[in-house]
């Protein structure tokens, strides 16, 4: 495999990771949810995708990086102050599909996990929901642990609601 490069976002990522995000929500939308699911993509996009530089304000401690093999974007995630303990809170981690299977998603765990303990984070909290089986070994895998899981009703900047379980996890670093 090429190797990959993970770096921080710059405004020339934006389009594309603006059509990782929209690709990858429709993938997961199931049919009786894909309307929810367009919602939740246009607030999100409005709310957070459209706006990076601002919601992952660097003065916070916040971060969004780009994972990029041959000069492609195959990846991307954020990092925020989480509440609580010095922790930061893993968004927005999404791998190509036609990318997926090599190692990418592992790889840019890592590298989040190393960025926290960088800054002095104690711990990284994230949340996934049960339509990402495979995140959810992913980080399985790596060490985190089920805090609780939640049916998600109402939507918000982090789920489409709809009754879709949601499990937060966590990993002590």
């Amino acid at each position: 495999m090429t190797p990959l490069a993970i770096r921080p976002y710059e405004d020339s990522d934006h389009e594309a990771v603006r059509t990782l995000f929209i690709r990858v929500n429709r993938e997961l939308a199931p049919v009786a949810l894909r309307e929810r699911f367009e919602d939740y993509i246009a607030s999100s996009l409005a709310g957070e995708i459209d706006r990076i530089p601002a919601y992952y304000d660097t003065a916070r401690g916040c971060g969004f990086w780009v994972a990029l093999r041959e000069g492609a974007l195959v990846g991307n995630f954020g990092l925020e102050p989480a509440e609580g303990v010095a922790a930061f809170e893993l968004r927005r981690m999404y791998v190509d599909p036609r990318a997926r299977r090599l190692g990418i998603a592992r790889i840019m765990l890592d590298r989040a996990e190393a960025i926290c303990r960088e800054r002095g984070r104690l711990k990284m909290v994230l949340s996934t929901s049960e339509l990402q089986s495979a995140a959810v070994g992913l980080y399985r895998a790596a060490g985190y642990r089920l805090v609780r899981q939640e049916i998600a009703a109402q939507p918000s900047n982090k789920t489409i609601g709809g009754g879709i379980i949601r499990f937060h996890l966590e990993k002590w670093l």
